[in-house]
Order: structure tokens, then sequence, then C-alpha cells
């Protein structure tokens, strides 16, 4: 065949040649691939987990779209904190930071114990505390986001993450808050943080046997909730005929404590063993169609019952309103009241469809509460340090838009007061080692203060028989500890005001004003040792 010849073999340039060109080819589509894949929805601090983010960060990273406005004004004010101590502007002073972390879950589906509008008011609440601490001379604050899964079970990597951050020396970890729910994880997880002598505040946690040694509560818990309803009921005691209601799902420490707090303080007068029924509730991985209220709404009524305790949480009670609703009044011949304990009022309690429904049933909700939804309105005797939250909470409430009624479940309310718990100690901390004998002035740079000053500032008694010293100026009221251990660590002197929604009538409002309960002191069951004023 014409011009048929053997191919030339290659040499060793030729072959380097190829190698090379394809050395480059393969590092350009990995760096094509990266580019476009980027951190992921997670971004460099967290990884993810049953499909929610999970670790501890500064920035902004992938959670509820309903959650993205205010994670990203977290995760700003955390960057502006960081150039003020790094690199300020103008050639200013560099201010030093602490940090705290917000853990609790950044999503949300049907069967969790918080729901995205929860989550949402109670990131709102941290932020306007962050937001107001850093506006104060003193060390400045990064709130960091440490989400832990929308059922709380992925509390170990990001307990171990935050330990390390306790370590650093120049910007250390000082306290966590969060910890949103009663449940066995959450009992897991104040136990891991205290092994690692982080100082935690609880800032919604009220069932009465979640304890550890580091966790700090600024909610009133079960007990303390129930001895206001029964200030309550001995001032209106009805025809005395109660009727309980609890969920049965064996996970939920919140609603199983409830019971048993409501046994404990009421059984003797109303029954219960005879007057009772249990209903699965929505949270939780317990199997069953949840909200089954019939038996119980068929009892209340056979029994002609004016008075229901509720061991559930507050997701669920709407839909036992609503059957109660279906079944009318039962001839009672009374307003039948359902006294229930909690943060707040759940604004979904307050929705015009729950309104008809109470209306329908002739009831009415008693709730044993952290807040008070009149002291928006300057009504009944608000808190001193109310004004200066609203007035941040208000700015956020326009920029993000938090939904109907969003200060009355108490959520935002109480974050706020559960950071600012842990940012007042740092402030007393930070001036007393820099301003004492500690430190002599003009050498070296400010000492920041660690998780273990921190701890050992929340223990010093706030509240002593002459008054208040050092105690929480909080959004819901002030209130203190009374040491280490005291009382498990559960704040003392923190009012419990009743809210009745509806409201009494006209013909109600004449009635004797109930006396404001106050959580009580060193245990005392009596609330003999009175609050200062």
């Amino acid at each position: 065949m014409l011009f048929r010849r053997h191919p030339r073999e290659w040499g060793p340039i030729e072959w380097a040649a190829v190698l090379g060109l394809a050395l480059v080819a393969g590092v350009a589509v990995v760096v094509v691939t990266l580019g476009a894949r980027g951190p992921g929805k997670c971004g460099d601090d967290l990884r993810e987990l049953g499909g929610d983010c999970v670790g501890v960060t500064e920035s902004a990273f992938h959670a509820d779209p309903r959650l993205k406005s205010l994670i990203a004004a977290v995760a700003e004010e955390n960057a502006e904190v960081r150039r003020d101590a790094e690199s300020p502007a103008d050639n200013g002073a560099k201010i030093p930071y602490v940090r705290i972390a917000l853990m609790m879950p950044y999503t949300s589906d049907e069967s969790s114990a918080m729901t995205t509008d929860m989550i949402r008011r109670a990131l709102a609440g941290a932020l306007a505390a962050q937001q107001e601490a850093n506006s104060g001379s003193g060390p400045h604050y990064q709130l960091l986001l440490a989400p832990d899964g929308r059922n709380l079970d992925h509390w170990e990597p990001v307990v171990e993450r935050l330990s390390e951050l306790a370590k650093d020396k120049s910007a250390p970890l000082v306290g966590v808050t969060g910890i949103p729910s009663s449940t066995p994880e959450t009992r897991r997880t104040i136990a891991a943080l205290s092994k690692h002598g982080i100082p935690t505040v609880g800032p919604v946690i009220t069932a009465a046997d979640m304890n550890a040694g580091h966790f700090f509560k600024t909610s009133p818990n079960n007990d303390q909730f129930a001895r206001a309803l029964k200030q309550y009921l001995e001032k209106r005691p009805e025809r005395g005929k109660g009727f309980l209601v609890w969920d049965n799902r064996s996970e939920d420490v919140y609603s199983r404590n409830l019971r048993r707090v409501f046994e404990k303080h009421f059984d003797d007068a109303y029954d219960f063993k005879g007057h009772n029924s249990n209903f699965t509730g929505s949270s939780g991985a317990d199997k069953g169609i949840p909200q089954r209220f019939t038996d119980a709404v068929q009892k209340i009524c056979t029994a002609r019952s004016d008075t229901v305790f509720f061991a559930g949480r507050d997701q669920d009670l709407p839909a036992f309103v609503k059957r109660l609703a279906q079944e009318g009044d039962c001839g009672r011949g009374s307003v039948l009241r359902l006294l229930k304990v909690g943060i707040g009022l759940e604004p979904t309690l307050t929705t015009d469809e729950t309104t008809r429904w109470l209306k329908e049933a002739r009831a009415t909700i008693v709730d044993a509460s952290s807040v008070d939804p009149a002291w928006w309105d300057g009504k009944n005797d608000p808190p001193r340090a109310l004004g200066r939250f609203l007035d941040r909470f208000d700015k956020l409430d326009r920029q993000h838009e938090l939904g109907t009624k969003p200060l009355n479940d108490g959520y935002a309310v109480m974050y706020h007061d559960a950071f600012t718990l842990l940012a007042d100690a740092v402030d007393r901390t930070y001036s007393e080692i820099n301003e004492g004998a500690g430190k002599p002035k003009g050498k070296g740079a400010p000492l920041i203060p660690t998780k273990n000053d921190v701890y050992n500032t929340l223990i010093m008694p706030s509240i002593s028989a002459n008054g208040c010293s050092n105690c929480l100026r909080g959004a819901a009221g002030s209130y203190g500890f009374e040491g280490p251990g005291a009382n498990d660590q559960w704040a003392v002197c923190k009012p419990v005001p009743i809210v009745e929604y509806p409201a009494a009538k006209s013909g109600k409002a004449s009635k004797e004003p109930l006396p404001l309960y106050r959580t009580f002191r060193d245990g005392d069951k009596g609330g003999k040792k009175a609050c200062p004023d």
C-alpha cells in the first residue's frame, strides 16, 4: 500500500508531554467541580447529619427558609464583632470579645418539640440580647449558632466542638443557651456540658427534674407553676370538679413530669384516679394517631367537670379545644377552665378559630406563665427592663416579619433573658478581674473571662435578706439565684403571672386581683421567705 509505514514509537519527551497535559486537565476538572460545589449547604463549620446541618458556626448556613434573614443578621453581627477585635475602622481601639452559643434546632418537622415559629422567636430574642450587650462598654459578644438536629439527637459532636472553643485563649466560649425542650436527649446534653465545665442556661426548660451541675434555668419549673395555679384555685375554687388529661408518650420528660406534679398538688382535692384520660401527643417518635381526645371529652361531659388540668404540650391544646367545641357545653351550667402551665400563650391558642372554639365549648384557658401579654400594653405592672427589650424586638419584628403575636408565647423574652444572664456575668467578671487587685492598671492587654470565671460569678448568691444585688434585670422580671446547687439552680423570686384567655368579662373583673406568685426561695415550699421588692 502506498505511503504505508510503521508508526514511530514515542520517546520520553512525548510521554512526559502527554502526562503533563493529563495532569493539567485533571486539576482543572477538580477545580471546576469544587468551585461549583463550594463548601456545601452547611458551610465550612458544619456537617450534614440526617438532613440537618449540625455543629457550631459564627456564619450563615442552610436551615429552614423562614430563618434565613435572622441567621444572616446574627452572622452579620458576629462579623462586625470580629472586625472590631481584629481590624477596627478608623484606627479605633480593638474591642475584645467572647462567645455564647445558641444550641437548639434550626429546622423542624411535624414531630419536633420546637416549631419553626418558636425557633424564629427564640432566635430573635437572643439576637436582641446580643445587640443590646454589644451596644455597651466592656467585651463584645459573638452569638454562635449551634444546631443539634430537629430532634435534639445530634448533640454529641456539637458539645465536643463547644468544649474545644471554650479552650480558646483570645475569644473563648464562656457559656451556652438554647436547650429548648425537656427530653432524654436534653438530659444527656446538659450532663455533657456540665462535665466540660461550661455554664449553660435553659430559657424555657420547665420539667423540675432537668438538672445538672452547671445548668441554670431562668424559667419557673412545673412544680412552681403548679403552686401558682394552686394559689389561683384557692381564690377561685368554683365547684371543685376536676379532670386530668395527660400525654402518654414515654419519651416526653416534660409531660411526664407535669403529670406527676399535677397529681402531687391536686389529686387529693380533685380525685384524678377516677377522673383522667390520656392521649398521644404530636411531638415525638411514638407510633399511633396523635391528638385523639374523644374519650377525654366524653368523660369530662359525663362528670360535669369544671376544671381540667392539661398535662401536655401547647401544640396539642388547640385540637383538644376543637373537640370540646364539637361536644358543646354539655349542660355544665358553668365555664370550663382549662389549666395549663408554660412559658406563655402559644399563638395558635389565641387565633380567631381557637377563640371561637373556646366560646362554643364555654371554656377559658388559665395559664401559669413566665410572661403576661398585658405587659406589652403597659398593664399589670410590667418589668422595668421590658422597655429596652421591646425597642429592639419591635425593630427586629419589622425587619424579619416574626408573625402574629410574636411575644405572647414568651420564647423571645426568655431567650433574651437567658443570653443576658450570661452576658451580665461576663461583664461583672471582666470588670472585677481588670479593675480589681488582680490586674494592675495599664499593664498589658485586658484579661478575658473564661467559662470557669463566668460559672463562679453565676453561683454567687444574688438575693439576700436585704435586697437583690446583681439580680438579673430581665424582660420577664427581676430574679436571681441563691448560690451553688441551691434549688438545683432554678431562678428564685421569678414572677409567675396567671393569664386567662379569653380575658375575664366585666362581671368577673370585679373579683379581687390575685397576688403575683413568685418562685420560692431555698426550696421553701410554702414560699415563707419573702422576695425583696
